[in-house]
């Protein structure tokens, strides 16, 4: 059965190599899923997708919405 969760991840993006400077932001995203552990999969690829110079993802599944 599929559910939809809500899933937070925390993203560290770097400048540059050479720079220390960095960016942090959360990215909120619903994703339909069997389970928890394929919730926390599919919002990691997706996440890498939208910020590809993502260095750190961490990601939340915080709750069940359907």
């Amino acid at each position: 059965m599929v559910h939809t969760f809500e899933v937070l991840v925390d993203i560290k993006e770097y400048a540059d190599q050479a720079n220390n400077s960095y960016q942090c932001g959360t990215s909120r995203y619903e994703i339909n899923a069997e389970s928890k552990e394929k919730a926390d999969g599919m919002a990691r690829i997706q996440a890498r997708n939208e910020h590809p110079k993502g260095t750190e993802y961490d990601i939340r599944v915080t709750r069940l919405l359907k």
